[in-house]
């Protein structure tokens, strides 16, 4: 078990998400850097659907109750171990009785913390995510606070201490051309792929709001609710886009003028309010081989993990 101690707002249980879900209206859910939980779960030996815990914002303290192994992926947070100072992308040997306090994060926006074992909470609908909006996944479908104890799945066998490479974070995202690209007037797809588009503080896991130059309509555009999916730039009428992350919904009624592709989801989960984003055109090709890229490199650092 892991008993908080103290706790940041909207820290959450997350996992990678469910999935087949979409057509019946339920969202993903899931880590927004589903990067971080990737590499996490390697570093721990864990199963890739693995769940760990959400930090948005510090101070996070907890009691470990059992020995075993943690590790931190994602935005860097100052990290102690009874005052022992832990780097993150790494893993630590930890014992029964240890408190853990994490304060941040430095940079970034969200970290995923894990122990080898998962944290074992029974699933809902297929995952352990936990879904704000709807209520339930996770520790009773809400952020955790103090007094939440969480139960570890059985861990494997780790030994030696190991490390990853994290991934160098920049305001770039690579795109593919929505739907309603073309609805665009020709001064707005031109600022929409040159101008840079600054995060807004009222934005949550359900979506960046951003801001920069207003996007207009080349006409007066009447859509039916469609699909969207996470990385979905969907345009209201008043001109500015919102990045759509795991927790929106799975249907929408603005034009949707690009989506960020999945090799990229990471960077708008660590782009905390006041960054600066630029999206870059790409095509379907591009954007399968760069998720084969990134699961090619993964599977590279998995094996070096071996002892």
């Amino acid at each position: 078990m892991i008993e908080i101690l103290r706790c940041g707002p909207l820290s959450t249980v997350q996992d990678d998400g469910r999935h087949g879900l979409r057509h019946l209206g339920v969202p993903a859910a899931g880590a927004l850097d589903d990067w971080a939980l990737a590499r996490l779960n390697a570093l721990l030996g864990n199963a890739p659907e693995a769940a760990a815990l959400e930090l948005v914002a510090g101070p996070l303290e907890l009691r470990i109750e059992r020995e075993g192994w943690l590790a931190l992926c994602g935005a860097p947070f100052e990290m102690r171990l009874d005052g022992r100072l832990l780097r993150p992308e790494w893993r630590w040997p930890c014992r029964a009785g240890q408190v853990l306090r994490l304060d941040g994060p430095l940079s970034g926006q969200r970290a995923l913390l894990g122990f080898a074992g998962g944290l074992a909470l029974p699933p809902v609908l297929g995952a352990r995510a936990t879904d704000l909006r709807s209520g339930f996944g996770g520790l009773h479908g809400r952020a955790l606070r103090k007094g939440d104890r969480l139960a570890l799945g059985l861990a494997p066998r780790l030994h030696g201490v190991r490390g990853l490479r994290a991934p160098e974070w920049d305001g770039r995202l690579r795109a593919l051309p929505g739907p309603e690209l073309a609805a665009l007037d020709l001064r707005s797809r031109d600022a929409l792929w040159g101008e840079v588009w600054k995060v807004e503080p009222q934005s949550d896991r359900m979506g960046l709001r951003l801001s920069g130059p207003l996007l207009s309509l080349r006409r007066p555009l009447e859509l039916a609710s469609t699909a969207v999916l996470p990385g979905t730039l969907q345009l209201p009428p008043a001109g500015q886009p919102i990045a759509l992350l795991a927790d929106a919904g799975t249907t929408g009624g603005y034009p949707r003028v690009a989506i960020v592709i999945a090799a990229d989801l990471w960077r708008l989960a660590q782009a905390r309010p006041g960054s600066a984003l630029r999206l870059q055109p790409c095509n379907l090709e591009a954007a399968r081989a760069a998720r084969a890229q990134r699961r090619h490199e993964l599977a590279l650092q998995r094996r070096a993990l071996v002892d």
